[in-house]
């Protein structure tokens, strides 16, 4: 009896130790799974990431800041960043009552205003306005003098039709 108690007890410890075995293996395998899956994931990432990349650089080509010609205009002037000073300047026409006096619509839901800033050079400005329904797009050209003081003068301007979908 003794003998048959063993036995069972050696049976039973055989299968457990062969259902650990047997799972523990599954489970690794279904980990360097994911693992691969992961990586494999990172790489693609990776390279997601590095095109994102290219494309900002893409995108920061015209630019004052990353235009050492440009820049060097305003050496003299001691600013520390005379593009964000130049949208400070452009941004105050905003501040008169009613449209911005450079953009020649009369805004048709409130006041014209611009909205986005983009410095291209030493001489040139995109800028983007709208008055919360209706938008447009001005190139403005602008100087910068030796007293700081800004003269803006509108090259190019465009209000686009509103679209009905």
């Amino acid at each position: 009896m003794k003998k048959n108690i063993f036995l069972y007890l050696f049976v039973f410890a055989a299968l457990l130790a062969l259902f650990q075995f047997v799972t523990g293996n599954n489970m690794q395998k279904a980990l360097i799974s994911d693992v691969k899956q992961l990586e494999q994931e990172v790489v693609k990432l990776e390279d997601s990431l590095q095109t994102m990349h290219l494309k900002v650089l893409d995108m920061q080509y015209f630019t004052l800041e990353n235009n050492d010609d440009a820049l060097a205009y305003y050496d003299h002037l001691n600013l520390e960043n005379p593009s964000l000073y130049i949208q400070d300047k452009l941004l105050e026409t905003n501040e008169q009552k009613g449209d911005n006096p450079l953009i020649p619509y009369e805004g048709m839901e409130s006041d014209f205003k611009i909205n986005k800033i983009k410095v291209l050079n030493h001489k040139w400005i995109l800028a983007d306005f709208s008055d919360g329904k209706y938008w447009g797009d001005l190139i403005i050209k602008y100087e910068l003098k030796d007293d700081l003081s800004v003269d803006f003068t509108l090259s190019e301007h465009l209000l686009y039709a509103l679209q009905d979908y």
